[in-house]
């Protein structure tokens, strides 16, 4: 491993924010340096074009932190239930996680700079169509094609910057980059909890198309002329994979309010659940037979079958599966139980949100030096103790309840990200770390959705929020002990086989 690429993994580590892009590193290093190819931008329309990328990331980081904290006053003003009020996370994530691979294939073939405007434009569109949604279908439907736009926007910025900047600036654009993902991603419950408490909800989605237009504007003035490549993707098992996955979503969003309705339908309404979540099931397995078949797999076997990689995979599904959980409770509790209002129901999730990004640069340097297995097992298990005492201590003050848990939690993950991510790439060889990354990325998304359906299915039941948290408990320790037993990235390398 060359000095650039160590230096290259350890500015990346500072971008590994959960609800985030987590990794750009196999993305932007695998561009070709501009000044190498004699096509290098100048100082200042390099800087314009980070801008750019910069507002475009900063449009989905602010959208997925700031709205959870709008949930309880939009399901209010619509008269809807949790089931109805999950769709509007898991549209959203659904259809990014489905789609960030495309996207990236999209940006490749007929351009970065060009897919990056097309998707701040669509963004800023679909936003609109959110401010202005007059029911929950039409704001769901919305949230899908803002997914859509974000499918577009994450990748085609992250290649950009590594398209626009020569490879010995490339670590410094990537942590401006990463700094302005951290300030938006701990902004953003703050200033959704501001706006919806004095504009009311709508006003979270306005955000967005006024820097859609200002990163569009840059774009058209300063990117640089694109450069294009060739690629053919899976997208018959992008399709398959979503379609199971959207199914599964909807059958665990289900699990709440078919209990209760088993009384009244006991025999129909669980029929139409099993048959939907076989479907999911059955979608899956003919996605795996599918992806060994197909010409230009979206996961290559040689990645399935690298234990390593597989196993940081299934790791980073359930952590991610138990914070999803807990961050759409939370929320909740807070407003509907507590009475908070919206701006101090933010507040609430600053402890997190500044913990991880303030101290994931500070544990990515301590894995450097004691290695990481430590930290991914330490991490997980913190996050499942916060769990634990958050469920525990539901009546007491909020300070025990929510703010200390919360700050142990924001700790637990600055203990895992950065070393989770190293690992994850460090799994692979050097040729496939932008698939890695994009595969752990989409993994991550998956696990949002599940556990953002299994949490609005638990939250019927009377005890839910402590049903919930305590599923997010086992979630985080079945994530700690799959990181305990999963090979080292080295000697997973070692043994993993190669394709001819």
């Amino acid at each position: 491993m060359t000095p650039h690429t160590n230096e290259s993994r350890r500015a990346c580590r500072h971008d590994a924010q959960p609800f985030v892009e987590r990794c750009g590193y196999g993305v932007i290093d695998a561009e070709p340096c501009p000044r190498e190819l004699g096509r290098e931008a100048p100082l200042r329309c390099r800087r314009m074009v980070l801008t750019a990328c910069v507002l475009a990331s900063s449009m989905a980081f602010i959208d997925g932190t700031a709205l959870p904290v709008a949930l309880p006053r939009l399901r209010a003003d619509f008269g809807a239930d949790l089931a109805s009020v999950q769709w509007v996370l898991n549209g959203y994530m659904l259809a990014l996680a489905s789609l960030t691979l495309i996207g990236g294939a999209l940006a490749d073939v007929y351009g970065k700079a060009r897919m990056l405007g097309l998707g701040c434009v669509l963004f800023g569109l679909a936003s609109a169509a959110c401010a202005v949604a007059p029911s929950p279908a039409w704001l769901i439907a919305a949230r899908v094609a803002q997914g859509a736009a974000a499918a577009i926007v994450t990748p085609a910025s992250l290649a950009l910057i590594g398209a626009t900047f020569p490879r010995e600036e490339r670590n410094r654009a990537i942590g401006l980059w990463a700094a302005a993902s951290a300030l938006t991603t701990a902004g953003g419950p703050v200033l959704g909890g501001w706006l919806t408490q004095t504009f009311g909800w709508p006003s979270v989605f306005w955000i967005n198309p006024p820097l859609a237009l200002v990163a569009v504007g840059l774009l058209l003035v300063f990117a640089p002329k694109d450069g294009r490549i060739q690629r053919r993707f899976d997208m018959i098992g992008a399709a398959i994979l979503a379609s199971a996955i959207g199914a599964l979503a909807w059958a665990l969003s289900r699990i709440g309010p078919q209990a209760q309705a088993a009384a009244d339908a006991p025999a129909r309404p669980g029929t139409v659940l099993i048959i939907v979540a076989g479907l999911g099931i059955v979608g899956l397995a003919i996605y795996a037979f599918w992806e060994r078949r197909s010409e230009h797999p979206m996961t290559p076997p040689r990645l399935v079958e690298n234990h390593a990689f597989l196993g940081l995979n299934v790791a980073t599904l359930m952590i991610y599966a138990g914070v999803s959980i807990m961050f759409f409770l939370l929320p909740f509790d807070l407003v509907d139980r507590r009475a908070l209002s919206s701006t101090d129901a933010g507040l609430v999730f600053l402890p997190f949100t500044l913990g991880v990004g303030l101290l994931s640069g500070v544990f990515g340097r301590l894995a450097d030096k004691i290695g990481s297995r430590a930290m991914l097992i330490a991490g997980p298990a913190g996050a499942a103790l916060a769990y634990v005492w958050m469920a525990l201590s539901q009546e007491e003050s909020l300070m025990l309840s929510v703010f200390a848990p919360m700050t142990l939690l924001g700790l637990s993950f600055a203990v895992l990200v950065a070393p989770l991510t190293a690992s994850v790439l460090s799994s692979v060889d050097q040729t496939d770390e932008g698939l890695a990354s994009g595969i752990n990325n989409a993994a991550s998304r998956i696990a949002q959705l599940a556990g953002v359906a299994l949490a609005a299915g638990v939250a019927s039941f009377e005890s839910g929020y402590q049903v919930g948290l305590a599923v997010a408990a086992a979630t985080s320790i079945g994530g700690a002990f799959t990181a305990a037993i999963t090979p080292t990235p080295a000697a997973a390398k070692a043994d993993s086989p190669r394709e001819a």
